[in-house]
């Protein structure tokens, strides 16, 4: 039996995003074989600096994703700010300024969602600490499309309510510490 290997990882994280990133995605190795994007909230009056900061704490390639921007293993692409991000299909993610979802833009919801709606079985979510609801929904939609589906241990998370949401709305989740959640990406990437 071969291991589960997705082709795509979608992360999620608000309160407390920084510190949470700072542990996984520097623990990545450089062959890493998905390409893994991510939602974080920032304030829309703000400039986005995620990228630039992990780039020099990662042995993969870490960029702010633009419109249409391609997908590439080994590469770890930032939401930027007041923008939803899409996975469009297999091989591109898109930029959309619908509206806000749970007061977010971009939203973890709308990039979770869509990554099931392109990838299937063939994603993993991983929703990480945060102090809303938004990629509960999310989580559910990669549950059903028959993704797996991961939230950080809400007694370590920054903010609990956001994985503490996203288990209740899937409560079948795989409930992991950011070692566990590290350990689990070495393992299939």
């Amino acid at each position: 039996m071969t291991a589960y290997r997705p082709r795509a990882i979608v992360i999620g994280a608000s309160a407390g995003a920084l510190e949470a990133l700072t542990v996984i995605l520097p623990s990545l190795p450089s062959d890493f074989r998905a390409p893994i994007i991510i939602v974080v909230h920032i304030p829309s009056d703000k400039r986005s600096v995620l990228a630039e900061l992990f780039r020099a704490k990662c042995r993969i390639q870490v960029i702010d994703v633009e419109d249409k921007e391609p997908l590439k293993p080994a590469t770890a692409y930032f939401a930027p700010p007041d923008y939803h991000l899409l996975v469009e299909d297999t091989e591109t993610l898109g930029l959309t300024y619908e509206e806000p979802v749970l007061f977010s833009r971009p939203s973890i919801d709308v990039l979770f969602e869509s990554a099931a709606d392109v990838y299937g079985s063939d994603v993993t979510a991983i929703l990480l600490t945060g102090a809303n609801q938004d990629g509960a929904k999310g989580l559910v939609a990669v549950a059903e499309a028959g993704g797996q589906v991961i939230v950080q241990d809400p007694e370590t998370a920054f903010a609990a309510a956001m994985p503490e949401a996203g288990l209740r709305l899937c409560p079948n989740a795989e409930v992991l510490s950011l070692d566990g959640i590290c350990a689990y990406l070495r393992r299939i990437g």
